[in-house]
């Protein structure tokens, strides 16, 4: 149990070093708190035994330690309501009618990772209530072309593929076979749509059926079960830690890489802010994962922060709060 002089020590120590990723030295601590700097010291020493704080080889100031974070988030941490500019820009997102919900949260999320400069993620499989509108294509030259999927709630995706040795009139045979047949499917069932209704009867309109359903059960397949988005993920390399060890930053860009591993991101069963720091969430130990479920009808999902452990907690719990609160409005 710490004495309340400590724990003002320790949340300073965090908030500075949140602030600034330079150690924090006593007399830093001693004017804020209008005490000596011996006394300070003493007390950072006790924290140190305690784990709550490390020392570094190159200072005499203290860092905080993983323990010395989630005693932070805890126990001392106050959530930071948002400011006014950080709503706008996310009002803007949730106002647009146009939109739907997918597209909302993946362009709040853009917003989110521009002002904090941390990577952000959406977890979640596509509703069985979007329904597939229409598919388009759009030739890119004689191999290549781009095939574009519009459901009823206005999502669009596009995908570019290659074909050899189709003709442009088999290719829009086949789109035209497809959208007769397949328009107006939950998209959750498109793929076996295809395998059973589409595969079976390809052959009688177009010559090069086999590459042509191949190629489109690939686009469908990928669009079904596109669960993880992932924004900004260059912005690690903003963050002071990371930007001066290649090896580091190597590591992490490969785990934002891995869609498999951003799947098993841990999930508790209440749809609480959770925070992962270090050795405590699956992508690495030098980063923090702040999380949260969201549920709004037949869709649900997880919305995440990565980011250093060196992280603006209470900011980004405020944000992932306020987002929560309006996708399920």
């Amino acid at each position: 149990m710490l004495t309340e002089r400590q724990n003002k020590i320790l949340k300073l120590i965090v908030e500075r070093y949140i602030k600034d990723p330079i150690p924090v030295g006593s007399k830093v601590i001693s004017r804020e708190l209008n005490c000596s700097s011996a006394t300070v010291r003493n007390e950072m020493g006790e924290l140190e035994k305690n784990g709550l704080l490390e020392k570094t080889h190159t200072s005499s100031g203290r860092v905080p330690s993983e323990a010395g974070y989630r005693y932070y988030v805890d126990n001392l941490m106050e959530l930071k309501k948002m400011n006014g500019e950080d709503m706008l820009k996310l009002q803007i997102v949730f106002r647009n009618q146009q939109l739907a919900l997918s597209d909302v949260i993946t362009k709040s999320l853009q917003v989110i990772s521009d002002m904090m400069n941390y990577t952000t993620v959406v977890l979640g499989s596509k509703s069985h209530e979007n329904l597939l509108k229409q598919v388009e294509v759009i030739p890119i030259d004689e191999e290549n072309l781009t095939v574009i999927i519009v459901t009823d709630k206005g999502h669009v995706e596009h995908k570019n593929i290659k074909l050899q040795n189709v003709s442009l009139d088999e290719i829009k045979k086949t789109v035209s076979l497809i959208n007769n047949l397949i328009a107006g499917t939950p998209i959750d069932e498109i793929s076996k749509k295809l395998e059973f209704e589409i595969k079976p009867i390809i052959g009688n309109y177009v010559k090069q059926h086999e590459q042509l359903y191949n190629a489109f059960y690939n686009v469908f397949t990928d669009f079904t079960n596109q669960e993880v988005s992932i924004m900004g993920r260059h912005k690690m390399l903003e963050q002071p830690e990371f930007s001066t060890n290649i090896d580091k930053i190597k590591n992490v860009f490969h785990k934002l890489e891995d869609e498999e591993l951003l799947r098993n991101i841990e999930e508790d069963d209440d749809n609480n802010i959770k925070v992962y720091i270090g050795k405590e969430n699956n992508i690495d130990n030098d980063v923090t994962v702040i999380q949260t479920k969201f549920k709004k009808g037949s869709e649900e999902g997880t919305i995440a922060i990565i980011g250093p452990k060196r992280m603006e907690y209470d900011r980004v719990m405020g944000l992932l709060e306020y987002m929560k609160e309006n996708i399920e409005r």
